[in-house]
């Protein structure tokens, strides 16, 4: 393997360790079941059990990377905003917005969702 692509592949997959790890810290501060994570990221649970269980990882890449990368936008903006308190985030999370017209953990688990509460976050963000 030529020099570059070993330095790839290993760049590959640091990015999948550290997005893998994140999305499952997420998961834990935000309370989301496997279920849940899963409608997220577009796995089954089966599959999300492994990745919160260390037996998988994340695919730089894949659909379901890209998706866990939103997560983690989402996750850093709001954190920014309600200044690292979980509970507030996780209320916001469940709370009925106004502007967005619906509860942000039931926009989320569809791409559009995902995307236009990360939009909202970064807006909102810009404006403090």
């Amino acid at each position: 393997m030529p020099q570059s692509a070993a330095i790839d592949h290993v760049q590959r997959s640091n990015d999948a360790r550290i997005l893998t790890k994140a999305v499952n810290r997420i998961a834990d501060l935000w309370n989301l079941s496997n279920a849940k994570l899963g409608e997220i990221l577009g796995l089954s649970p089966a599959t999300v059990s492994r990745l919160r269980n260390g037996l998988k990882e994340l695919e730089p890449g894949s659909k379901e990377f890209e998706l866990a990368q939103y997560l983690a936008r989402l996750f850093r903006g709001l954190d920014a905003i309600v200044g690292s308190d979980d509970r507030a985030a996780r209320s916001w999370l469940m709370t009925e917005n106004l502007d967005l017209k619906a509860r942000p953990i039931d926009l989320i688990v569809k791409i559009k969702g995902l995307m236009t509460a990360c939009d909202y976050v970064d807006a909102y963000r810009a404006r403090v």
